[in-house]
């Protein structure tokens, strides 16, 4: 098994991130596609100008990412390819290395999201009827601190 290198993303990683945005977003037939995919790309180089995103790396090659901005986790991605290999596990356990509390939202149809923001000691804090995010679905909001659980 390769080594998962977890680094901060750089310009020229905007194109993998955003083709992992719209890869994921193919793998979730439930989740409308609110933007083409050069939108996914200009929108990964935002986040990463704006010093948000840190990638996972597997043989050389960008597999997943996190976007946080403080303690707010925006957007964590692997690859359908890479998933259940220990990616965004790396990512998470990167990010809360630098911070004592980390929070998100995730869709209430992602199940496997939510089991496995729960198996990495984030609890639920609220849920939604979807009315307040871009794509309309319901979501929930959860949070992690830092020795709790």
């Amino acid at each position: 098994m390769s080594e998962i290198i977890i680094a901060p993303a750089r310009t020229l990683d905007a194109g993998a991130v955003g083709h992992i945005l719209s890869v994921s977003n193919d793998a979730m037939p439930w989740l409308p596609r609110l933007h083409s995919a050069a939108e996914e790309i200009m929108y990964a180089g935002d986040m990463i100008e704006a010093g948000w995103v840190r990638v996972a790396k597997k043989d050389g090659k960008v597999v997943g990412f996190i976007a946080r901005w403080e303690e707010e986790v925006h957007a964590l991605y692997v690859l359908p390819e890479a998933q259940d290999c220990g990616v965004g596990t790396a990512l998470l356990e990167d990010a809360k290395g630098e911070t004592d509390r980390l929070t998100l939202w995730s869709y209430q149809a992602n199940s496997s999201a939510t089991r496995f923001y729960g198996l990495r000691g984030f609890i639920e804090t609220a849920r939604t009827d979807g009315s307040e995010n871009d794509a309309g679905l319901p979501d929930i909001r959860f949070e992690w601190i830092k020795g709790a659980s």
